[in-house]
């Protein structure tokens, strides 16, 4: 649980980026996560860019536009200062016609209004247009994310949390998304702001020039220090934080048995440690990032320090105008901010490559074995239920064969009961029959067809599962039944309910069969949500069965109640029982006694028994140390 929502629950949805979502704030360079290859991921990402490559170089037009009319704007405000100054000095020195011309001054008014209009209306476009390509590459990015999952393999799932997965499908495209739509456009502005403020500002004086540059190696001294220092303790704040938050979530989901044990004091104890972590290294990684734009604007200050003074001198001197020091002091404020924000924003890409590294590598992975091009129509193949493995081998790892030599035949219409000691088998076998794994030797088949010649789609199709572990959805019971087969009608789910002896409860319900169920189907009780699976399974119809101790957690009258709508969706049905409670299976067909893969018995209750073998062992054991009553 910590894991998944360390994963989960970063801050702004995205992974390294610290407090504050993109940029973190002025000045602010946060610590990333590195990519093991940033240049193929980075060329990779690229790619899905290149479809776009109109809008792009419009956007590239548009930022450019929008940076150059803002940068002339104190150049041209300079020049009416510089009129506004001359006239004003002159009337004071008694100079002969002199006067302050103020239609000039209203005329550059209005070109700087003009100036700032166009600015922001090309910046709009710029975000605008941006937007759409952003929102567009991830569109495609999910698309091909939701794609791959559907041809994943269990054994992919199997091997990694949820919440791992998750954070691919989510978090890391999210930390994509919000790069390419501010980060990316950002970066261009500043780059062409940098570049523009440096020529106007060499067009003014290029001393005065060189003054403001010599002070950028401290600012970068500053920079750098301070984020090798920040950079430990934001990674530490990184992790208390998802401690935190998988502790939050494990005992909001456990409190039931938190209370019932009395361990409120130990979960609020933990609590307290993890949270003081998380403060100790905030405030520090907080402290140390905001100390940045103290020393920025300090180092930045002397240097307005430098071109004021040096600027007045030139001015007595009339080496320059005063219009044009005005103007080089905006642009030498300008000149700061870009700087960092490009630094900043390297460091964010570097966790965006990061982020698509982890979404190309899922994007990567191996997928199911492909449907055969000659597969057998489902049209083509008679559903009766007969199944029969013949010298079946598999083994998670290669190097670790669970099954070696697996035969066994059913009939249609028999119900084979699986039984066995944990880790014997029992739902590797029913995995292997469903295909969500690959045999490593060996046949299945069903109906007379090899599986493997039988699209998933249609192989799946045969089957109905009904789980211990009951699983529905958010939504209306009435949904959670038609759930089981596409295009059901309203008497049909009727039909599936009264069968499964679920239309009874159902009605007792306030909203009846419009009655909504919450995310964990919390509302109603497990024996309920059994019934509500058993009326799916009965409206999908399918030819073969998986049951899987589906009244283990209920209570007898209802386990009776269960019982009888199994018997319903039993009837003429070939059913696979995976037992733990061996009374259940009494009458079964056939039973197959499972133990490290092999199954090393079978036969039915009364033959097995004869044997007096690991069945009759069992059995007895199950009998004499847990009483188990019969139910009849």
């Amino acid at each position: 649980m910590s894991e998944k929502n360390s994963q989960m629950k970063l801050p702004g949805g995205g992974r390294g980026r610290g407090p504050g979502g993109p940029g973190g704030g002025p000045g602010m360079m946060l610590p990333a996560e590195k990519a093991k290859d940033f240049k193929g991921t980075l060329r990779r990402l690229i790619r899905y860019l290149r479809p776009r490559q109109v809008q792009l170089i419009v956007i590239f037009i548009m930022a450019i536009a929008s940076t150059v009319f803002s940068i002339l704007s104190p150049k041209i405000m300079g020049k009416a200062t510089t009129k506004l100054f001359e006239g004003a000095y002159g009337k004071l020195t008694g100079v002969e016609g002199a006067f302050i011309d103020f239609g000039y001054i209203n005329d550059i008014l209005l070109i700087l209004g003009g100036l700032y209009l166009f600015s922001a209306l090309f910046s709009y476009l710029q975000q605008y247009i941006m937007s759409g390509v952003a929102q567009k590459v991830v569109y495609d990015m999910r698309e091909q994310i939701n794609l791959k999952l559907e041809r994943l393999p269990l054994k992919y799932f199997d091997s990694r949390t949820h919440g791992e997965i998750l954070s691919r499908a989510t978090n890391d495209v999210d930390n994509i998304s919000t790069t390419l739509q501010q980060s990316l456009t950002q970066l261009i502005t500043s780059i062409v702001t940098i570049i523009g403020v440096i020529i106007m500002m060499l067009t003014i004086s290029p001393w005065l020039t060189l003054i403001t540059v010599v002070t950028l190696p401290l600012s970068f001294v500053a920079i750098i220090g301070i984020t090798k220092r920040s950079q430990t303790y934001f990674i530490r704040q990184q992790k208390s934080l998802g401690q935190l938050n998988g502790h939050v979530e494990e005992m909001y989901t456990g409190h039931r048995i938190i209370k019932a044990f009395g361990r409120e004091k130990e979960s609020l104890r933990q609590f307290n440690g993890i949270n003081d972590d998380l403060y100790n290294s905030g405030w520090r990684a907080q402290f140390m990032s905001g100390m940045i734009m103290p020393l920025m604007t300090f180092i930045g200050n002397l240097g307005y320090v430098l071109v004021c003074v040096v600027g007045g001198i030139f001015v007595t001197k009339k080496m320059i105008d005063v219009g044009d020091i005005q103007a080089f002091i905006q642009y030498s404020r300008q000149f700061t901010m870009p700087i960092t924000q490009t630094a900043n924003i390297a460091n964010i890409i570097q966790s965006t490559v990061a982020s698509a590294e982890r979404v190309f590598e899922l994007l990567d992975e191996e997928e199911e074995v492909p449907e055969k091009t000659s597969a057998v129509k489902q049209q083509t193949v008679t559903e009766e239920g007969a199944v029969e493995f013949r010298h079946v081998k598999f083994g998670y790892k290669e190097d670790a064969i669970l099954i070696e030599d697996m035969n066994i035949e059913v009939s249609p219409g028999q119900t084979i009961a699986i039984v066995g000691p944990t880790g014997a088998g029992k739902t590797t076998m029913i995995n292997l029959l469903m295909r969500f794994y690959e045999l490593n030797g060996g046949q299945i088949l069903i109906d007379g067809v090899d599986i493997t010649d039988q699209k998933r789609s249609d192989l799946r199709s045969k089957f109905g599962m009904v789980l211990q572990d009951t699983w529905l959805f958010n939504g209306t019971i009435r949904d959670n039944i038609a759930y089981g087969r596409e295009g059901a009608s309203e008497a049909d789910v009727v039909r599936a309910a009264k069968a499964a002896h679920a239309d009874h409860f159902i009605r007792t319900l306030p909203l009846g069969y419009n009655t909504v169920l919450n995310e964990e189907a919390s509302n109603i009780s497990q024996g309920q949500k059994q019934l509500l699976t058993i009326a799916r399974a009965i409206l999908a119809d399918p030819s073969i069965l998986i049951l899987d101790e589906a009244t283990s957690s209920v209570d007898t009258r209802t386990e009776v109640q269960i019982q009888k709508a199994m018997n319903t969706l039993m009837e003429g049905r070939t059913s696979f029982v995976i037992a733990h409670r061996l009374s259940t299976i009494r009458d079964a067909d056939l039973i197959l006694v499972m133990n490290k893969g092999s199954v090393i018995e079978k036969g039915n209750h009364e033959e097995l028994m004869a044997q007096d073998g690991f069945y009759a062992d069992l059995y007895n054991s199950q009998f004499s140390e847990e009483a188990v009553p019969e139910v009849s």
